[in-house]
């Protein structure tokens, strides 16, 4: 996206140029509105293992539930054996069905950082991208927002269709 103008419709260039790409870990704590996250630069099972240990730190007496889209990297034999350690199953991991990624409500928070920092954002560096996306989840926590539900399950479920069955 290219900077908007006075009296110009929104532009995109004709190529893209990137100064390099990280990857974004979150786990939203539901009720509280607060988003604690981890900037990576590959997105891989050590990696993920990484922000699961970092969760486990972050809260020290409680069971943590993570709910999880089905990515290999939170599949991978590397995550099912550091699971199966009895102190790390304090995590209880949930996985969503594929295509249902509307279920995780972290994913609200995921489109929040794409709207707000990247669309529209210019990141001469990975440094300026990794700051940028930092300080907007700190301006997240600082307003703690919480997510809620607008509908029932009753009021999802009549809402498929008969056809399709979504």
């Amino acid at each position: 996206m290219l900077p908007l103008r006075s009296g110009q419709i929104e532009r995109h260039t004709h190529d893209d140029k990137r100064n390099g790409t990280v990857q974004l870990y979150a786990a939203l704590e539901v009720h509280a509105g607060r988003a604690i996250p981890r900037i990576e630069e590959r997105h891989r099972s050590r990696e993920f293992i990484a922000f699961m240990n970092q969760l486990l730190k972050s809260y020290p007496k409680r069971d943590i539930h993570v709910v999880l889209d089905n990515v290999i990297t939170h599949r991978s034999e590397q995550v099912q054996d550091r699971h199966a350690n009895a102190k790390n199953q304090r995590i209880v991991f949930h996985f969503i069905p594929t295509y249902s990624s509307w279920l995780n409500l972290v994913e609200v928070l995921f489109n929040l950082v794409q709207v707000k920092v990247i669309r529209r954002g210019r990141f001469p560096s990975k440094q300026d991208l990794t700051s940028k996306l930092l300080a907007y989840i700190e301006r997240f926590n600082q307003e703690r927002r919480v997510f809620r539900w607008t509908k029932t399950a009753d009021d999802l479920l009549g809402a498929r269709t008969s056809r399709t069955r979504h």
